[in-house]
């Protein structure tokens, strides 16, 4: 059942609550690197919001109609911010997705399609041909909610991240503006 929903970028204030959920998400996936197995990942993790402050990034949440954040995602306007192992950071002409999460309460509710669609939606606007994204095995949810919206494996973006495989998605943009 979908829920009504808000997509805007964070606040400053929300910085901490987003992190948290974030590192609540991924250390709870099965499967997934734990926070002592790959301590920096997850400070980055915790740090999330603090990534709006870079260049060519936006840090956006999505609101229920209480008020209350339900989920949050990075999106790269350009893809040299876009921070991953492998080659995407060389891409041009692209956007990038990066560190979705939605709490577990509202999964199944449309959040994480909402994020995606959003920033599919920014990056058509800004003119860019694809979206790069990456996900995991163990990320079995957002692995199918990818592949539903479009999205098509892309082996030359893959890489290791500590020994965990991490896989890399593309979806070509029509350039229609929207």
């Amino acid at each position: 059942m979908a829920q009504t929903l808000s997509i805007r970028e964070i606040k400053n204030s929300e910085y901490a609550l987003l992190g948290d959920l974030t590192v609540t998400v991924y250390s709870k996936l099965d499967g997934f690197p734990s926070p002592t197995e790959q301590p920096d990942y997850y400070v980055t993790l915790s740090n999330i919001g603090s990534l709006n402050e870079q260049l060519y990034t936006q840090v956006l949440v999505a609101e229920n109609s209480e008020n209350e954040i339900v989920g949050g995602v990075v999106y790269y306007s350009d893809m040299s911010a876009y921070g991953s192992g492998g080659i995407a950071t060389q891409e041009q002409e692209a956007s990038g997705i990066r560190l979705l999460s939605v709490h577990p309460e509202s999964a199944g509710m449309g959040v994480g399609s909402a994020l995606t669609n959003e920033c599919i939606r920014r990056a058509k606007e800004s003119g860019n041909k694809q979206v790069i994204l990456h996900t995991t095995q163990v990320m079995d949810i957002a692995w199918r909610l990818y592949e539903k919206t479009g999205f098509k494996r892309s082996p030359d973006l893959d890489f290791s991240q500590q020994g965990f495989p991490v896989y890399g998605f593309r979806l070509m943009l029509n350039n229609e503006k929207h």
